[in-house]
């Protein structure tokens, strides 16, 4: 027999067998502790001896004593069931819940108005479960799902999926134009025309971002391309140059709700509201996900506005 046929042929129970026989020093003794018959027991020693090809016991008037094949074996064999074992109970405790690993998408702007609360609410139901939040705009996010990165991921419209992605909308957010007090005299208090916005300074997001293409996409339909001075990598870098007077900044209102509120920035009123927009927990259709995982996606996905 060659070692690819013994490999597949030795029932692994002979193996479990085999060790319960060396721990209780007896076939009769181990017949008990498996709660098996004593015929059971015999039988599965002669087949995995047959199946080795030599004697793994020698019979004594006391029980069973190991040949040197069968020390070998079994030192092996321990091992073996002991990471078998062990295994067993890792993947209880996965889905038990008390261990295993969530791997999350998010920008900072899901993360922050979003998703934060959520992980300290998890992770205090949960506190042995690690949480990875690989931060990143939408398209790096997605990009992050196909290549199976991550398990789920919160995103803000709009977004196009290359590949079978669910999409469930979570929270509707809203942009905002916000200027600082050197503009109030030309711009507050009137509804404004976008177009006037082709006279000011404007300060953006990068084009990769939701935020940035749901602005031009909104605009470009009303004939209005806007290229900004300044292009920024945060929302809450937009609301500090706002606030030194650098021009017109579009953002997520929650990121300038705090200046806004202090009176360090005023919001634009246009004779058109810009739609709302929407958080989205985006997941693979057919990608596994782990016990974990599972929980706080499907948390998520209950709570929705």
């Amino acid at each position: 027999m060659s070692k690819q046929d013994l490999h597949g042929s030795v029932n692994l129970e002979y193996y479990r067998v085999f060790c319960s026989v060396c721990e209780c020093g007896g076939i009769t003794a181990a017949a008990e502790a498996l709660c098996i018959s004593q015929p059971a027991v015999s039988q599965a020693v002669r087949q995995l001896e047959t199946a080795l090809g030599c004697r793994l016991f020698l019979r004594t008037s006391r029980g069973v004593k190991l040949t040197s094949e069968g020390e070998l074996l079994l030192s092996y064999v321990r091992r073996g069931i002991d990471a078998i074992q062990d295994g067993e109970t890792m993947l209880r405790r996965m889905k038990d819940l008390e261990t295993g690993e969530i791997r999350i998408g998010a920008s900072d702007m899901t993360l922050q108005f979003y998703l934060l609360p959520y992980l300290e609410q998890f992770h205090e139901q949960y506190p042995n479960i690690k949480v990875t939040v690989s931060n990143g705009p939408t398209p790096e996010t997605l990009e992050a799902l196909y290549q199976g990165h991550i398990d789920f991921g919160i995103v803000s419209t709009p977004f196009e999926t290359k590949q079978a992605v669910k999409s469930l909308p979570v929270q509707e957010i809203r942009n905002v134009f916000i200027a600082g007090p050197k503009y109030a005299a030309q711009l507050k208090g009137r509804k404004l025309s976008y177009k006037e916005l082709l006279n000011c300074p404007c300060i953006f997001l990068e084009r990769n971002t939701s935020t940035r293409r749901f602005m031009d996409e909104f605009l470009a339909k009303r004939g209005v391309r806007l290229e900004p001075e300044f292009e920024l990598a945060t929302s809450e870098m937009i609301v500090q140059f706002v606030k030194r007077n650098l021009g017109i900044g579009c953002l997520m209102s929650d990121f300038a709700s705090e200046a806004l509120g202090n009176g360090d920035v005023f919001a634009l009123e246009f004779d058109e509201e810009m739609p709302p927009r929407e958080f989205c927990l985006v997941a693979a259709e057919k990608a596994w996900m782990s016990p974990a995982a599972a929980k706080l996606f499907n948390q998520l996905a209950k709570v929705t506005t």
